[in-house]
């Protein structure tokens, strides 16, 4: 088995895959939003069922095709809270923003336009009270310990299930369906549809998001105090190096060092004890 290479992915790379990821979270979120309205009007319980659904297991499918490379963050809070723990630099969280937020932006035109619809239409849902202001806090709070816990305990292999499955359980508890995401929180302003929300609610869910964020990263620190920079690299997918062969990726994926290659050893006596010699000879 080769070695880990210890070099880091690419920056445009990365943000490249933050960009598409992005792009395509908010295609799925508004786009099954557009489709649930159409195939269901006037259910507004089912049309959040189907809506969720489908947000839960595009997630995880997304986080797969892009997590390798980036992280699979798409969401500026994850990103600004795995530089906090020293996963990532300040200076590619910076960059990380822009890619998301530019991603989320395009993906709702895309949905838009998917959907036969102006490619931007300014949504008119206002969101903005109390509880959704609370429900983003605790929205985007939760997000981020689900994801350190696992990262954290070794666990990180089930973060795309993970993620998708909170997420999709969240739009179901909160008030708020659960945005826990600036970056998705502007993209969602670009689609007067049944996942859009009115630019007037929009500084709210942010500042809630924030929030809960920094929240999160008290809470992680008290919990986890050992959590080190190489874990918080692994967030959600490991994505600061690029893996030499299939048994080296599979082991840093699992958290685990990749196992040493045995010595060569002289074939075992056909009927004897199973002692196996080092081969000294060429």
């Amino acid at each position: 088995m080769g070695a880990v290479n210890s070099a880091p992915v690419t920056l445009w790379r990365r943000l490249l895959a933050e960009l598409l990821g992005s792009a395509f979270l908010a295609a799925v979120v508004i786009g099954s939003g557009i489709a649930a309205q159409r195939l269901s009007p006037g259910e507004t319980g089912l049309e959040l069922l189907e809506n969720a659904a489908a947000t839960a297991a595009g997630l995880f499918a997304i986080i797969l095709m892009f997590g390798p490379v980036s992280g699979g963050h798409f969401n500026p809070v994850v990103s600004f809270a795995d530089a906090a723990f020293g996963g990532l630099s300040w200076r590619d969280a910076a960059a990380y923003l822009p890619a998301q937020v530019a991603g989320c932006t395009g993906g709702a035109v895309l949905a838009n336009l998917m959907f036969a619809l102006p490619a931007i239409t300014i949504s008119t849902k206002h969101r903005a009270s109390g509880a959704h202001f609370l429900s983003e806090v605790i929205a985007t709070l939760g997000l981020l310990l689900v994801i350190f816990a696992l990262v954290r305990s070794g666990r990180g292999r089930s973060a795309p299930a993970a993620v998708g499955a909170y997420i999709g359980a969240a739009y179901w508890f909160t008030s708020s369906t659960s945005f826990a995401n600036p970056a998705i929180t502007i993209g969602r302003m670009f689609s007067d549809t049944f996942a859009g929300i009115a630019p007037a609610s929009v500084p709210a869910f942010i500042a809630a998001q924030i929030v809960g964020g920094a929240l999160a990263v008290v809470v992680i620190r008290a919990l986890y105090p050992q959590i080190t920079p190489a874990q918080a690299a692994d967030i959600i997918v490991p994505h600061q190096q690029d893996q030499a062969g299939p048994g080296a990726a599979r082991a840093a994926h699992d958290g685990a060092a990749p196992a040493a290659r045995p010595p060569a050893t002289a074939s075992r006596l056909t009927n004897g004890p199973t002692w196996e010699l080092p081969c000294t000879w060429s």
